[in-house]
């Protein structure tokens, strides 16, 4: 009898888990579909910008998996200072030369404290820092006493400097979206040439965009067209005629009347490559929960391309686990926590994972007691992306802070705190308008305000599940929304249906 009864309520389980399969009602973006053989057909607008292809970011373009390094080195706890024991293992195998597979090797941390007065630094190709557990009970790297530092630094040197002549972008416009242009001559480029695809800063733009009327406050500055030019950097991937194909696509259009694009040759001299840290746990010490006279960011990236932070968490530091500077291209971070940071809760802390880099990755990703957990600076050059990220006892909002951040894409954050892509206006000393081409796509938020700027492009709230706010300011044009707290979009994940595209191709 009692056999039946659970069978009976099993029936019944069932068949209501079903039912509530068929009464969510799936339903389609207007901006997009995902076709029967994977692949996604764009809806593009008046002037023909679409969403962006966001597939093409993280550790070589996601086109090759993080791989295991060999260990190389092997290091035990030590008492007292650390620093010095860690810094000497980096340093040997920093002289070691570089294999086949393009690595030094690995440095691996056995369990226990490893207590580091001062800072760590990477400053060569092919090393991987490793742990044996991001928990208490495995590998933990204490930024001990004082000092606002950073804990582990990886960084080259250099910057983008030109290699060729410029030939300039000759179409009326590029819209966001297109991984193709026509330009006066190709002749100079072939494929595989790594090129800045530049689009100037121009005077009448920043009028256009109201940027050079924000209302005053003590501090306030006035944007000023020469100060943003924005450089993309992209790979050539095609040539026919003068036609240029890019393998990641302009995610800012590019305008004749706002000094339309230039493409030329670069080189980046001293950037890093192939650093990867990995299964550590970062802590800082601290005097109260409002010193800001210890441990700040715990993996400090800079100049480098193609590299990884994974299974990391850090906790206590003042701004961030990861934060990524404007030399970190193509760099990804995920299956990683920032947590309980410690500090005055206000402007320029607690920024969880921050991104002013190009084609970075930042996935499966958690914070608690953060400002702004998934955030980019001023002028940052996309696409970037950051997906699958959970924020809890969030202070700020999540999305572009500052100055015009092109071509972000937030899918499936959850955070109990707000997503905001606005004009700032003189918050600091005069955010403005955030960001363009920032895609929300299936976030769940206490409430988003997303607007669109002016001119030169768009922002988009996808399947957001929460309360749509005006923004700071009246008056602002507002975003392309779809499917304001509507469940079932698909494909549920953006980031994970361009990927899958680009394979089924």
């Amino acid at each position: 009898m009692k056999t039946k009864s659970i069978l009976t309520i099993c029936i019944i389980l069932t068949g209501l888990i079903t039912l509530s399969f068929i009464n969510k009602k799936l339903w389609t973006s207007k901006f997009l579909v995902v076709n029967k053989n994977g692949t996604i057909t764009y809806f593009p607008d008046e002037q023909g910008n679409t969403i962006p292809d966001f597939s093409l970011v993280g550790y070589h373009h996601g086109l090759k998996e993080i791989p295991l390094v060999k260990v190389v080195k092997t290091i035990s706890p030590v008492k007292g200072d650390a620093g010095s024991a860690i810094q000497d293992a980096i340093d040997q195998v920093s002289a070691l030369p570089i294999g086949h597979d393009g690595f030094r090797g690995a440095i691996l941390l056995k369990k226990g404290d490893y207590l580091i007065a001062g800072s760590l630094d990477i400053k060569a190709d092919g090393i991987v820092l490793k742990g044996e557990g991001n928990s208490a009970q495995g590998t933990r790297l204490i930024a001990a006493g004082k000092g606002l530092r950073s804990l582990l630094k990886i960084s080259g040197k250099g910057k983008i400097t030109e290699a060729g002549s410029r030939v300039k972008i000759t179409d009326n416009y590029v819209p966001a979206g297109a991984k193709s242009f026509n330009v006066t001559s190709a002749k100079d480029f072939k494929t595989g040439d790594k090129i800045i695809v530049y689009r100037p800063g121009t005077d009448n733009w920043i009028h256009d965009i109201q940027m050079d009327n924000i209302v005053e406050r003590q501090g306030t500055k006035q944007w000023k067209g020469s100060e943003y030019d924005l450089s993309y950097e992209r790979e050539i991937v095609a040539i026919n005629g003068n036609k240029i194909t890019i393998d990641n696509p302009i995610v800012m259009s590019m305008e004749q009347k706002y000094g339309g694009g230039e493409i030329y040759k670069y080189e980046y001299k001293g950037r890093l490559k192939e650093v990867g840290i990995e299964n550590i746990l970062f802590e800082s010490e601290f005097a109260s929960d409002t010193d800001e006279d210890h441990g700040w960011i715990a993996v400090d990236f800079n100049h480098i391309e193609n590299g990884w932070v994974t299974d990391v968490t850090s906790r206590f530091f003042g701004y961030s686990c990861v934060s990524l500077s404007y030399g970190a291209k193509n760099i990804t971070v995920k299956n990683s926590k920032c947590l309980d940071a410690k500090s005055v809760i206000t402007g320029g802390k607690r920024y969880s994972f921050n991104n002013n880099g190009q084609q970075n990755l930042f996935m499966n990703l958690e914070t608690t007691e953060g400002r702004h957990d998934y955030v980019t600076g001023a002028k940052v050059c996309g696409p970037n992306v950051f997906y699958n990220c959970k924020s809890r006892n969030t202070h700020a909002d999540i999305g572009p802070h500052h100055r015009w951040a092109s071509g972000t894409l937030y899918d499936n954050i959850d955070t109990d705190g707000e997503i905001n892509v606005q004009d700032r206006g003189n918050w600091g000393s005069g955010h403005g308008w955030a960001g363009v081409t920032q895609v929300l796509w299936n976030c769940k938020v206490r409430g988003a305000a997303v607007q669109n700027p002016w001119t030169s492009g768009k922002n988009y709230a996808v399947g957001v599940q929460g309360k749509k706010l005006k923004g700071r300011l009246d008056g602002k044009p507002d975003g392309e929304w779809d499917g304001l707290n509507k469940d079932g979009i698909q494909p549920a994940s953006l980031y994970e249906a361009q990927v899958a595209a680009r394979k089924a191709k």
